[in-house]
């Protein structure tokens, strides 16, 4: 008797590509074109809308800053290649569902995928936008999930007074969040004095860090330098906290502890979105905290962080711009061709 064994489909056809963005080496990049997969029976097929450039971790990594000891933490969910390059690395897609099962197909969904025209990832992966935010807006969603992750860590009561340091895009997206918060005063501080519009279409004060309040309750450091960790310390009241969220990838960073840091049993966490604030990881998932980013999306004031527009073929161009300060932006976002 003969045994027969069913062959499954090949995942490559070898007529399908994607172009993708990939850091070529430190400082320089370039489109590549690479094969598509066909989709699995619990995969998509996405075709990209718009991505969003991360100024923080993403320009870190452009710049060939995370340290030698962080490579393997610091991959990205569908990242190609190894730090330092060549590295394809990103996580902010929006796309349209073109493949895969009915429930999905059709509908706009946000991905932690690199910067790519279109990618095959399986179901899971993707989490649909609701139909009252739009897509260019939805690319703030991995922005606005740190966010969320950073409250449930730092736990603001009503009434209480806090500042960001910081005004980027997670400082932006953190002091809206606290500015729909009853009671809460909050305080965007940043050095360059544009911010103040941006603050104040998100509902909270601005002020320069010499300017800044002192005595809040809490602080929430996402400026990525040392000088804005010394000046979170120094706005705090007695027993007060800074919730750190800033990434420094090989740079080293001091904080002087004496003066009040001890009379004043002030304290310094560290908040970091790769896994479930404490306070909820009982009760919620990834993909829980996820949908609620993107709900939270549907409020207009986030637009705000959304400052440019470049197309896909102009990455390789975009990024040194953006790391050299030639592109000034808060979330510059990547347009992507349409079949016509």
């Amino acid at each position: 008797m003969t045994s027969h064994t069913a062959t499954a489909p090949p995942r490559f056809t070898g007529t399908r590509t994607a172009a993708a963005y990939w850091l070529r080496e430190p400082g320089r990049g370039e489109l590549r074109t690479e094969p598509l997969p066909q989709p699995g029976p619990d995969e998509v097929l996405v075709r990209s809308l718009h991505s969003g450039v991360s100024r923080g971790t993403e320009l870190l990594v452009h710049r060939g800053g995370v340290p030698v000891d962080q490579h393997a933490t610091m991959r990205a969910p569908y990242q190609a290649g190894d730090f330092p390059g060549p590295v394809k690395y990103g996580y902010l897609s929006v796309g349209v569902v073109e493949e895969g099962p009915a429930v999905l197909r059709g509908r706009t969904v946000f991905c932690l995928h690199p910067h790519q025209t279109a990618y095959v990832v399986p179901a899971s992966a993707v989490t649909v936008v609701p139909d009252d935010v739009p897509a260019r807006r939805a690319v703030l969603a991995g922005t606005v999930e740190t966010a969320v992750n950073a409250l449930w860590d730092l736990g603001p009561l009503v009434g209480d007074r806090v500042a960001v340091v910081g005004a980027g895009m997670v400082g932006c997206s953190v002091a809206r969040l606290l500015a729909r918060m009853p009671g809460v005063e909050v305080t965007l501080v940043d050095v360059d004095t544009a911010r103040a519009s941006v603050a104040a279409a998100l509902g909270a004060d601005f002020a320069t860090p010499d300017e800044a309040p002192r005595g809040r309750d809490s602080v929430v450091h996402t400026s990525g330098t040392g000088a804005g960790l010394r000046l979170a310390v120094d706005l705090l009241a007695a027993e007060g906290e800074v919730l750190e969220l800033s990434w420094y990838g090989d740079e080293r960073v001091e904080l002087p502890l004496g003066g009040a840091f001890h009379s004043g049993r002030l304290a310094v966490r560290a908040s970091q979105v790769g896994r479930v604030a404490p306070a909820r990881r009982a009760s919620r998932t990834h993909a829980d905290r996820m949908a609620l980013a993107l709900e939270l999306l549907a409020d207009p004031a986030f637009d705000a962080l959304l400052t440019g527009e470049s197309d896909f073929a102009d990455l390789p161009e975009v990024l040194p711009a953006l790391a050299s300060g030639e592109l000034p932006a808060l979330c510059h976002t990547i347009c992507y061709p349409q079949e016509a």
